[in-house]
């Protein structure tokens, strides 16, 4: 099966990693027709595991080689179709479109907290099939209220998220 390995934190804060490395070290671990998309932790790959297996490897793997916290989120070509097929926005120069994947019922958390968030003018949360989309207008996102919420430790091990355009480049290649 085809998958695509979302990484939290990578190449922010501190955590400086070359996709290269990072490609090696899901090789090394058993995974075929390894590759990246973009320098901001979105590895495609093929594997038969299970995607539970697939995340204690990858996430060992990548902490031992690393030595960080390794928290990521798998999603298949067909999820990954479906994510981006499903958005619910209108694309717009004016505005950027989050997609978010994580743990289990992670939209629901997310869907909350943006409720309960200052919402900017312009700014509006939607879950469509399991997956949280927010929109906002740009330069907004890391002054928002609920983009603040995105960062605090205790959401590190449950999502992660990517731009729509990402999401696009990744559907494209990993088709």
């Amino acid at each position: 099966m085809k998958y695509c390995a979302f990484l939290r934190g990578v190449n922010v804060n501190g955590t400086s990693m070359k996709m290269a490395e990072v490609g090696q070290v899901f090789a090394e671990a058993g995974m075929e027709q390894v590759s990246s998309v973009l320098a901001s932790g979105n590895i495609l790959f093929s594997s038969d595991k299970s995607r539970g297996e697939l995340k204690v490897i990858l996430e060992k793997a990548m902490a031992d080689y690393f030595n960080y916290d390794a928290f990521l989120f798998l999603r298949d070509d067909k999820e990954i179709k479906e994510m981006v097929e499903s958005n619910p926005f209108e694309k717009s120069t004016e505005k950027h479109i989050y997609l978010f994947t994580g743990v289990d019922d992670v939209e629901k958390l997310l869907l909350e907290a943006f409720e309960n968030s200052d919402s900017t003018e312009g700014e509006e949360g939607r879950i469509v099939c399991r997956t949280f989309y927010w929109q906002i207008p740009k330069g907004d996102t890391l002054g928002s209220s609920f983009g603040k919420i995105l960062g605090k430790k205790s959401m590190k091990d449950k999502m992660t998220s990517r731009n729509l355009n990402t999401f696009e480049k990744v559907l494209k290649k990993i088709q």
